[in-house]
């Protein structure tokens, strides 16, 4: 069970906030990480971004840079862009049918 600190001990603790890299300095990370090129990075991105959108339409946590660069990796390794995104990206989000539905369209408008 989980419990909310109380006040006067949340004030003995440093709060951090992490979001995001902006999706230039995401397509890099992507595209030196994932040893592919520029414009698929992007792509990659460019996908993830949108599924962020998407979170609070029920998706519980959003694509990460590290599953972008999964996802890199299988293509790095000639896995089609498609299978690659659905496998490393679409797969370990959800397992529920209309948002995977939802994500698979939007990687078959990019790819």
């Amino acid at each position: 069970m989980l419990k909310d600190l109380k006040q006067s001990t949340r004030q003995r603790f440093v709060s951090m906030a992490f979001d995001y890299p902006d999706p230039e300095d995401e397509a890099t990370i992507v595209e030196n990480e994932g040893g592919i090129d520029r414009q698929t990075a992007q792509k990659l991105v460019s996908l993830a971004v949108k599924i962020r959108g998407i979170k609070e339409h029920g998706l519980v946590e959003g694509a990460s840079t590290r599953l972008l660069i999964y996802a890199a990796a299988l293509l790095r390794q000639g896995v089609p862009p498609k299978t690659a995104a659905r496998t490393a990206i679409t797969l370990p989000l959800t397992d529920d049918d209309r948002l995977q539905e939802t994500m698979n369209d939007l990687i078959d408008d990019l790819f």
